[in-house]
């Protein structure tokens, strides 16, 4: 094996986690949407199977914008989503070795930030089908909850952190 395969295999296992949380994240992110844009008709008013009625349906629906449809038609999303992308790449393979907690909560962000990417890149808006009725809640996809358990993960991962003297005093 050539020395720059070497290295390259130590950066990514080093925070293995990560890359795994990561890749499969986007991975079934890719599938559903490919899934709801392959079996769903996109239209007004939007296509929807209600999977338990009144609380919990399938909707097809398409966002140009960020989470609850802020700044619709905002082309510097597709680069917000790219410049996150690379840093959390950056993170992983500069950092030391990050804890669990650390790796599938970032892991879970780059999956979800690719993900939407992918879609805003390729198609200018993303694909959004989970439809929750029961709190009115707007439709999302699979990368807007792989962003959210990404953030819980850190959160997690935050308070484990053992107590660090205030060197500031």
């Amino acid at each position: 094996m050539p020395a720059w395969a070497k290295s390259c295999g130590r950066l990514v296992s080093k925070n293995g986690w990560f890359w795994v949380v990561a890749v499969a994240s986007v991975g079934v992110d890719r599938i559903t949407k490919a899934w709801v844009a392959s079996t769903f008709a996109l239209t007004i008013p939007p296509q929807t199977i209600p999977l338990i009625p009144g609380w919990f349906h399938f909707t097809y629906v398409v966002n140009s914008g960020a989470a609850f449809s802020l700044f619709q038609g905002s082309g510097w999303l597709r680069w917000l989503s790219l410049a996150v992308s690379a840093a959390l790449m950056a993170l992983a393979l500069g950092s030391p070795r990050m804890n669990r907690w650390e790796q599938w909560g970032y892991g879970f962000v780059l999956g979800g930030a690719l993900g939407n990417g992918i879609d805003r890149f390729a198609l200018g808006h993303v694909i959004d089908f989970l439809d929750f009725r029961l709190i009115r809640f707007p439709v999302f996809n699979l990368a807007d909850v792989s962003i959210n358990v990404g953030i819980i993960c850190l959160l997690i991962a935050m308070l484990q952190r053992p107590d660090r003297p205030n060197t500031a005093d």
